[in-house]
C-alpha cells in the first residue's frame, strides 16, 4: 500500500505546485517618438550660375545650375530666391569686382530659361513666385535658370549673391 500512497502523494505535490504557480502579473507601456518636420538646402559654389566670358555685344544669355533641397518625408515646401538687391521678383544685378559704374542685370527663372520668374514671395503655405515641392527624405535636385538681356557694360568680372529660402 505504500506505492499507491506515494503515487497519490506525488500527484498531490504536483497539483499543489501547479496551484502555487499563479498567472503572471501584467502591465503595459508605450514607446513613443515625435518626428518634427525639417528641411535643409545645399547651394554654394557647386550651385554657381556662370555665364562664362562673353564680349560686350552679347545678348540673350542664359545659364543654369542646381540647388539641392532635403525635406522630411511628405513635408510640403516652397523655395524662394532672393538676389542681394532684395528684389522679390528675382531680378538681380551683378556688381563689378573692381569698383565701376555698371552692373549686369539678370533674371532668375524656374523650369527653363524662358520659364516662370522665380522670386522670393514663397511662404510656408503659399508658393507665390517660388517653386513648390514635397519632401521625400532624400535630396531633391532643383534647377535654377538665369538670363541676362545684354552684356553692354564696362569689361570686367561681375557677380551677385542669391539667398535660397526653403519655407516649410
Amino acid at each position: 500500500m505504500k506505492k499507491p500512497s506515494l503515487i497519490i502523494a506525488a500527484i498531490l505535490a504536483v497539483s499543489a505546485t501547479c496551484a502555487a504557480v499563479a498567472a503572471p502579473a501584467t502591465a503595459t507601456f508605450q514607446v513613443q517618438i515625435t518626428v518634427a518636420k525639417a528641411c535643409s538646402v545645399i547651394a554654394g559654389t557647386a550651385s554657381k550660375i556662370d555665364f562664362g566670358t562673353v564680349d560686350s555685344s552679347a545678348t540673350g544669355l542664359a545659364a543654369s545650375s542646381n540647388i539641392s533641397v532635403t525635406c522630411s518625408k511628405s513635408t510640403p515646401y516652397n523655395v524662394g530666391l532672393l538676389p542681394s538687391n532684395n528684389s522679390t521678383t528675382g531680378a538681380g544685378a551683378m556688381s563689378p569686382a573692381v569698383a565701376g559704374p555698371d552692373t549686369v542685370a539678370y533674371q532668375l527663372h524656374s523650369a527653363s530659361a524662358t520659364g516662370p520668374v522665380w522670386g522670393s514671395t514663397a511662404t510656408a503655405t503659399t508658393v507665390g513666385n517660388g517653386v513648390a515641392g514635397t519632401g521625400t527624405g532624400v535630396a531633391q535636385t532643383i534647377p535654377v535658370f538665369a538670363t541676362v538681356a545684354n552684356a553692354n557694360v564696362t569689361p570686367g568680372a561681375y557677380a551677385d549673391t542669391v539667398t535660397v529660402q526653403v519655407n516649410y
